[in-house]
């Protein structure tokens, strides 16, 4: 299904030639990018009084914090709603399960998209509540406003919200109001900050008292830095001092240097900003990096939201395959469980401490993990599942050192596969469960894991079941060359375990002997180029278990295991 995310997510250049003329000319001038010492040369906000402030989340000294005073980090992911409003209720309890306090909400005025009701934004709101999440909720028909013919305005989307006042009164605790999606494109995009004070003030002249979210022109990369040089003015528009500025991160953010500029600079002038979206997968456009991104807002203590759970027209953002917690795309690992990721770094909201939803008991202590498919890299856990009284949520596995542990990943299942690890190491790991309420059991017995030696091949496999059935099952094998020259009349060598037997095969022709299979290339798989890959296919039969195999050569060279 294409969606409204199509090919804007990347770049700031997509929506119409003029765009990247445009570009390609500043380029050449040397313009391209904010000047550094904009953002930094205007004067420091001034706190607004403290019976100015929102009875909720509210902004203070530049940060972004809680009703009760306590500093808050969105740690998060964006989730479409409006285009998959049957996926949001499972998603936001996947999204929590995984760590995040957050979930930025797509929704749609009425615009371009069907508007979401009233009672369909109580429910949205409602399902964040319950699943422990702060809610952004943003209207999504403004994208690329005065490039993209379709787009609406700011205007139209402050009446949207204006609309919902009696839904979203009272929820200042727990929701922030992001006026329009990316609501400016590349044309004239200084033509940004007028409609964006004046739809501040519309809402705050409605009564509107919730910290309110802005994005940036320049489909929300802000590369002619029209936000930078004028987010103070914006900030001053707002009486009550509780205005958050959103900036995205895609492909125009592709080295450090960037993407630590632009953000010190708001730091350093205490305006409040988030990065609201954020890809990291390289595309036609570069390759963002989401590395710096991550590293940078933990270092600055500033949130982010990353683009987006599941759906995407170009599925390389899909965070979940097919609104599956369980098969996160290397992406989704990334941000969920990578260095400075979700399940790292995420404090859940204070607002939901102390059990509100009246559930005390925790769940009983998980089984004592197991390990298997251990390779130089990873490895995957499983233990026996934990049970509650009301229902265990999800599960936090944790690397044990000494007295001190680390958060390393989560799973909605009692099995996870850990990435990132060295190779020829040991880990000792272990495994908490948790409830809707918080409510966390003790902690599972301690594994030790050992990776195995890193591989010798210039070749990576990647192994997995596509599905499975009593007495059989269908299995796929992408073979990847990580070398610089093209591999030809490869020969590709591994073991099952469990006695699996490999009926048909599509990619490649089999040769069996007990449960070691060996393959060699169809024609039209023979040659794997540099940087490239070729998939092979096939059915097999199996027993009551279907271990996969740990262990793969080409040509007799080890192969990395993704």
């Amino acid at each position: 299904m294409r969606t409204a995310r199509s090919t804007t997510r990347t770049s700031p250049v997509t929506a119409l030639l003029t765009g990247l003329i445009t570009l390609l000319g500043l380029i050449v001038l040397g313009t391209v990018g904010p000047t550094p010492a904009q953002a930094q040369s205007q004067s420091p906000q001034q706190s607004p009084s403290p019976g100015a402030l929102a009875a909720g989340l509210h902004i203070s000294d530049g940060r972004l914090l809680e009703g009760n005073g306590n500093d808050f980090i969105m740690r998060g992911v964006n989730h479409a709603h409006t285009w998959y409003q049957g996926k949001t209720t499972q998603s936001l309890a996947d999204i929590k399960a995984l760590g995040a306090n957050t979930v930025r909400v797509v929704l749609a005025d009425g615009h371009r998209w069907s508007a979401n009701s009233a009672a369909d934004v109580a429910n949205v709101i409602s399902q964040c509540k319950a699943n422990r999440l702060i809610c952004v909720l943003e209207v999504h028909d403004t994208t690329g406003y005065g490039e993209d013919t379709a787009a609406g305005t700011l205007d139209e989307a402050a009446d949207y919200w204006i609309g919902l006042k009696d839904v979203l009164a009272g929820q200042e605790n727990y929701i922030v109001i992001n006026i329009g999606n990316e609501p400016w494109g590349n044309t004239n995009p200084e033509g940004w900050t007028a409609p964006t004070i004046a739809a501040v003030k519309k809402l705050r002249d409605a009564g509107l008292a919730h910290t309110i979210m802005v994005d940036a022109p320049n489909w929300g990369q802000d590369w002619q830095g029209v936000m930078r040089a004028n987010a103070q003015s914006v900030y001053d528009a707002d009486p009550t001092g509780n205005l958050i500025f959103s900036i995205h991160m895609y492909s125009v953010f592709d080295t450090a240097q960037e993407i630590t500029d632009y953000l010190n600079a708001f730091v350093n002038a205490k305006l409040p900003i988030l990065i609201g979206e954020f890809g990291g997968p390289a595309d036609q456009y570069g390759d963002p990096d989401e590395d710096t991104m991550m590293a940078t807002a933990q270092q600055l203590k500033l949130g982010y939201l990353a683009w987006s759970w599941s759906g995407n027209t170009d599925p390389i953002l899909d965070l979940a395959i097919n609104f599956d917690p369980t098969q996160l795309s290397s992406w989704g690992q990334r941000v969920f469980n990578g260095a400075n990721g979700i399940a790292q770094t995420a404090k859940e909201a204070t607002v939901y401490s102390g059990g509100s939803s009246g559930d005390t008991q925790a769940p009983t202590t998980p089984g004592t993990p197991t390990a298997s498919s251990v390779t130089a890299t990873s490895a995957t856990l499983t233990w026996t599942a934990a049970t509650d009284d009301v229902g265990v949520t999800g599960y936090d596995i944790v690397r044990v050192s000494g007295s001190s542990e680390t958060k390393i990943a989560t799973s909605t299942t009692n099995t996870v596969t850990v990435p990132g690890l060295t190779a020829d190491t040991t880990y000792t790991f272990a495994v908490y469960a948790h409830d809707a309420a918080g409510n966390r059991s003790a902690r599972s017995a301690t594994v030790n894991v050992t990776t195995g030696s890193t591989p010798s091949g210039s070749c990576s496999v990647g192994y997995r079941i596509v599905g499975e059935w009593p007495g059989g099952f269908q299995g796929e094998i992408s073979i990847g060359n990580t070398g610089t020259t093209a591999i030809s009349g490869w020969k590709l060598a591994f073991t099952f375990a469990d006695g699996q037997t490999v009926t048909n095969m599509w990619g490649g022709t089999p040769t069996q002997s007990g449960g070691t299979v060996s393959v060699t290339p169809a024609s039209y798989t023979s040659t794997i180029p540099a940087g490239g890959s070729v998939t092979v296919g096939f059915i097999a039969g199996k027993g009551s278990t279907n271990t996969a195999p740990t262990t793969f050569t080409l040509s007799g060279a080890t192969c990395a295991t993704a």
